[in-house]
């Protein structure tokens, strides 16, 4: 047992190494450009090492984005739960969820949804791919508003803290938006808290 120890975490190693290459690949070089033996080369393994991991190159970025948005969700909840109680929570909330989005993480994701939209093998791979990162998301929001999801305005006003996030990340796509960010963030976090805090009433 103790034998297949050091190879099975060369393995893992390997693997990570080349999840990771993957997303820095799609953020920085584009779809079209992030084949396997690109990634290879950045991850400093050989092509034939990648694809015994990846056979296909879908396979690869498929995997990649899913081990990367569950670690990258994992890491928010971790930072959100610290956030101090009280006044001031809703905003810090909204920025951390704005800085979720806001990651080269999102440009690789937004360069494959790009390339799906025009490839029905690589949406069929998408799209519940996309579904399972929007409830991750989701959840992790309104666990940490500490808010009622099963009420619809509420869930409504959660869904659209969140279409506003990747709205603002997708402007910070090609040129550095984040002054105009900060303001955009504070004006709708406040709107968001005393909406939050407002009873509805009853028809």
């Amino acid at each position: 047992m103790t034998s297949r120890e050091p190879k099975q975490d060369r393995s893992r190693a390997t693997r990570a190494r080349l999840l990771g290459a993957t997303v820095d690949c799609l953020a920085e070089l584009g779809w079209g450009a992030t084949t396997v033996a690109v990634v290879a080369e950045r991850a400093g393994v050989s092509r034939g090492a990648a694809q015994h991991h990846f056979p296909a190159r879908e396979d690869l970025i498929t995997a990649a984005l899913d081990v990367m948005f569950e670690n990258r969700t994992s890491t928010a909840a971790a930072e959100m739960s610290s956030l101090p109680v009280g006044e001031g929570r809703t905003e810090a909330v909204v920025i951390q969820l704005v800085e979720y989005y806001v990651s080269p993480l999102f440009k690789a994701a937004l360069q494959v949804w790009t390339a799906a939209a025009a490839d029905p093998a690589l949406r069929e791979r998408m799209v519940p791919l996309e579904a399972k990162f929007g409830r991750g998301v989701h959840r992790l929001a309104i666990d940490a508003l500490d808010v009622d999801d099963t009420d619809p305005r509420t869930h409504h006003l959660v869904q659209a803290t969140l279409d506003l996030a990747r709205g603002l990340a997708l402007a910070d796509v090609l040129s550095d938006d984040s002054a105009r960010r900060r303001e955009i963030v504070a004006t709708w976090a406040a709107t968001l808290d005393t909406a939050l805090r407002r009873p509805v009433l009853a028809e």
